[in-house]
C-alpha cells in the first residue's frame, strides 16, 4: 500500500487495515516458517505497511 492511499483513508478505514495487515504478517510468518516463502521480501513489506498505517492513525488521533 503506498503512502499516498494510505493517508486517502478515515480513521476507521485505516483500523480495518491495520489489523488485515497483521493477520497477513502473522499468516506470512507462519508459512515461513514451515517452508521457506517464494517471496521472503514480502515480510519485510508488509511490516513497514504497518508501520505506515500505525503513524497515520497516530496521526488521525492527534489532529481529528
Amino acid at each position: 500500500m503506498k503512502q499516498a492511499e494510505i493517508t486517502a483513508l478515515s480513521l476507521q478505514e485505516v483500523k480495518e487495515q491495520l489489523t488485515t495487515e497483521r493477520n497477513n504478517l502473522q499468516n506470512l510468518k507462519f508459512a515461513h516458517a514451515i517452508s521457506p516463502l517464494e517471496n521472503p521480501s514480502r515480510i519485510k513489506h508488509t511490516r513497514k505497511t504497518i508501520a505506515r498505517l500505525e503513524t497515520q492513525l497516530r496521526s488521525l488521533e492527534l489532529n481529528g
